[in-house]
């Protein structure tokens, strides 16, 4: 399927900005959609930003995109994710996936993704 290398989780603080990347290699032809998910503790994996390359779809969460912005370069396969002003909730598992959905509607769907990355983590303290 895809590689998926997610890269600029760490540690921040409250109010910080951060910028993850992920990183497709394979068959990225079958990558049609990419998303980030994130996996609070003790928490689902939620939908929090997805692509797709064909009409360039970007779409964000609601209640994140006052604060997050995601991005797609087709040329290198890869995506990132800016983050900004950091709460302590944005604390979680960030995880990259691959799929080859072509419907904006399920982009939210963890379902849709056939390929995932093993996840970078970020901690956001006070």
């Amino acid at each position: 399927q895809v590689r998926l290398v997610e890269s600029g989780g760490g540690l921040a603080q409250v109010g910080d900005s951060l910028r993850l990347s992920c990183a497709a290699s394979g068959r990225t032809f079958t990558a049609n959609a990419m998303a980030w998910f994130r996996a609070a503790p003790g928490k689902d994996r939620e939908f929090v930003a997805g692509t797709m390359r064909t009409g360039g779809t970007l779409v964000v969460a609601d209640s994140l995109k006052a604060r997050f912005t995601v991005a797609r370069d087709n040329a290198n396969n890869t995506m990132s994710l800016q983050m900004d002003s950091l709460i302590p909730e944005d604390t979680a598992v960030y995880y990259c996936a691959a799929g080859g959905i072509t419907q904006a509607f399920l982009l939210q769907r963890p379902s849709s993704y056939h390929s995932w990355g093993q996840g970078t983590r970020l901690t956001v303290s006070m």
